[in-house]
């Protein structure tokens, strides 16, 4: 019965299931630390029992890890400590202090002395604590008897690394005794954070825009560029340290800016280390550089294993190297180069005297550590400043010192400069005439190139009108010659009065002049297209149809080779969309790139299949090509909003039928595309960004002048179109051009 009452009891002092310890800790003044804190989180004594669970097992709290979480990554239950304070305790003030980012309820003797965050039931319902700048918690206990200390905690696993709860990162000690010595420096660092924080970003921002003021004002010294990323870093690096010491932000907070907090410290040390080597004039060596690069590679590192070994090696190392430079360059020093001296000099005491206490208390909290930080942080970058300063004094000294010298040698050179003046004024004048005339000789050619260009297209679409009427016309002489001899014969008829002969004459010759007319009016009607697309533009956009505008230059620019080269032949394919609205262009410009690029897809089969001929006897011929049929071919459509060009043109050749249902309206589409293929030898990668360049061409001396592509591509960008090629090394090309409707 009496474990049941004494159970009870417990259970309503908040003990909950506390059974008897077997160790209880006798507490005495020497167990105090050099910054007069007792560190009982690391004494043993401690038992752990896990939420749910009525077994004690001995665990430190130093010792709880990812091994007690469950499957949400959480741990949840008690840590109870026993102790006696020895008799020297009685008139010592003692504090408790929570240090901690697991949220805890916190009982001394069965009662709450506090809770710290929220402990919840899952993810959504916990907070965790954030022990940055919080006092210790007074107690008032009584020397010679048994106390208990009971911690109910909740941790998570810590989003940075799987193998670590929160309440393992960074330094934590859980839970510790202060003295008073303690409480009064803590309470001090507290008051006095906001001022010293305040001092070092101030003077950081201030460097920093000095420093990049005078980089402003003097570009080409590139010693004040590093000195502006010295200060901006710092400026950072402060900055992030004084978010991290916010005891407001969460945990992930907190962690990244202690994170960025290291990482820019890393990459500040190795800016000032390459500092010290040019303003000491030395050459920053490979061995200098490979030290920079591991101290920043150790930040890194150190951003996500935060040991104290790490941040002794990114601290050590460069006050040692900073050491050796002014050893070394000790002889060859002078003027402003000392003041970076005594900056390197108190930085490194500064830094070797934090790292000597902090080893010796085995705290980054230690004495005098806003003090010790101020002086170490702001000492280097203040250096810099006392060096720029000292440095433009010795500079303006050395410019009046040679003022006087450069006064007397601009008196004896202005005499020699007056004379060269004359002499470069005459070169200049000649050279200017002589630039003028090649400019004009330039243009001339430019403008005989341009006319040479324009009169080959001419000769082209006088070809292909020539050899378009050639055909009505040979229906006239023929029918014409018939007609004569049916009008012959009809003459014999009357003469033997065979009237029923006559009448059937007549009718064939009636047929006769009917077709003559007919293919006369067919000649008339392609002399008046041709004049209305080769009269001069105007350079007013029309409503066209292009569809018919590509059918037309399509068969003047076939019919057009085909009278140069009566062994000429190739595949005529058309792909056109009915449903293509007309569109405003100026048809006479856009009929020229059509002529240009049809032109140039015909000369294309021609070269391969006359390759193809001269090697179908050789061992280079390849039994795929000499079924070779030279073929261009044309599409038109339309592209939809949502569709890239592409995409669309690739589609063209495979299926006209099913590609018809599929066709987007001009409500839908934005743009229209004109694709001229051909299965010629193609465009290889070397020359395809050289293709729309002026005067290059890929045609023999005489029968190109490189400017049509040139030319063709200006026109269409004129209308506000893009033309493009795609082509395949040995596969052919095609050219697409895009035109916008509206």
């Amino acid at each position: 019965m009496k474990p049941l009452i004494k159970l009870i009891f417990f259970f309503f002092l908040g003990a909950q299931n506390v059974f008897g310890q077997d160790t209880v800790i006798h507490l005495t003044q020497n167990m105090f630390n050099p910054i007069n804190e007792i560190p009982i989180y690391n004494f043993d004594g401690w038992e752990f029992r896990k939420e749910g669970d009525s077994t004690w097992i001995k665990l430190k709290p130093t010792e709880l890890s990812v091994k007690q979480a469950d499957g949400n990554k959480r741990v949840e239950g008690w840590l109870r400590f026993q102790f006696t304070l020895s008799p020297e305790f009685s008139n010592t003030e003692l504090g408790l202090r929570y240090y901690g980012w697991a949220a805890s309820q916190l009982y001394l003797d069965g009662k709450l002395l506090g809770s710290f965050g929220t402990i919840g039931t899952d993810k959504h319902s916990f907070r965790e604590h954030n022990p940055s700048n919080k006092m210790p918690i007074l107690v008032n206990l009584k020397p010679g008897i048994i106390h208990e200390i009971s911690i109910h905690f909740a941790d998570y696993v810590s989003p940075f690394s799987v193998r670590q709860l929160k309440s393992n990162a960074i330094d934590q000690k859980f839970i510790y005794f202060t003295g008073q010595s303690f409480n009064e420096k803590m309470a001090k660092h507290i008051n006095e954070w906001p001022i010293y924080s305040t001092v070092w970003a101030s003077v950081s921002l201030v460097l920093s825009l000095f420093f990049w003021m005078l980089v402003f004002l003097n570009k080409r010294e590139k010693n004040l560029i590093l000195f502006a990323l010295s200060a901006s870093i710092l400026l950072f690096q402060i900055c992030s340290f004084i978010f991290s010491e916010d005891d407001n932000i969460s945990f992930n907070v907190f962690t990244t800016s202690s994170a960025l907090n290291t990482l820019f410290y890393s990459i500040l040390i190795g800016i000032n280390l390459i500092i010290v080597a040019r303003v000491f004039k030395e050459k920053v060596a490979g061995w200098l550089k490979v030290a920079v690069m591991m101290l920043i590679l150790s930040g890194v590192a150190n951003m996500f294993l935060f040991t104290l070994q790490l941040y002794l090696l990114v601290t050590l190392i460069p006050v040692l190297i900073y050491l050796w430079y002014i050893i070394s360059s000790s002889k060859t020093l002078k003027g402003a180069q000392w003041s970076i001296v005594i900056g390197l000099l108190i930085y490194s005491f500064m830094t070797l005297l934090f790292l000597v206490i902090a080893v010796t208390y085995k705290t980054f909290f230690i004495p005098y550590n806003n003090l010790i930080g101020s002086v170490g942080n702001l000492s280097f970058p203040l250096s810099l400043l006392v060096y720029v300063a000292i440095r433009f004094k010795e500079i303006i000294s050395d410019v009046r010192k040679h003022a006087d010298q450069v006064l007397k040698l601009s008196e004896e050179k202005k005499e020699e400069a007056l004379n060269q003046q004359k002499i470069l004024q005459e070169e200049v004048t000649r050279q200017t005439a002589e630039i003028r005339t090649t400019l004009d000789n330039l243009k001339s050619t430019q403008a005989q190139l341009i006319q040479s260009e324009k009169m080959a297209s001419l000769g082209e679409l006088t070809a292909g009108i020539a050899h378009e009427i050639q055909n009505p016309l040979n229906f006239v002489n023929n029918f014409s010659e018939v007609s004569n001899e049916l009008i012959v014969d009809m003459v014999d008829e009357v003469d033997k009065g065979n009237y029923d002969e006559v009448k059937a004459i007549a009718r064939d010759v009636q047929q006769n002049l009917t077709k003559i007319n007919h293919h006369g009016k067919r000649a008339s009607s392609i002399i008046k297209g041709m004049l209305e697309h080769s009269r001069k533009s105007t350079g007013e956009k029309e409503l066209t149809d292009i569809n018919a505008l590509c059918d037309e230059y399509f068969r003047l620019a076939y019919n057009g080779l085909k009278a140069k080269n009566k062994n000429f032949n190739a595949t005529m394919e058309t792909h056109f969309d009915p449903t293509l609205p007309k569109i405003e262009i100026i048809p006479q410009d856009i009929g020229r790139v059509l002529l240009n690029l049809i032109t140039n897809a015909f000369y294309a089969v021609n070269e391969r299949a006359n390759l193809l001929n001269l090697a179908k006897h050789g061992s280079d011929a390849n039994l795929k090509d000499l079924d070779y049929q030279p073929t261009v071919t044309i599409t038109t459509r339309l592209t939809p909003k949502t569709q890239p060009p592409n995409s669309l043109i690739n589609q063209h050749a495979n299926s006209p039928t099913s590609q018809q249902a599929n066709l987007p309206t001009s409500h839908q589409a934005n743009s229209l595309i004109i694709a001229i293929k051909d299965n010629g030898s193609g465009i290889p990668d070397t020359i395809k960004e050289k293709i729309f360049q002026p005067f290059f061409t890929t045609k023999p001396t005489g029968q190109g002048t490189g400017l049509g592509l040139s030319l063709a591509y200006d026109i269409v960008k004129a209308h506000g179109g893009e033309l493009k090629v795609e082509t395949t090394d040995g596969a052919g090309s095609e050219f697409v051009i895009q035109l916008p409707i509206n």
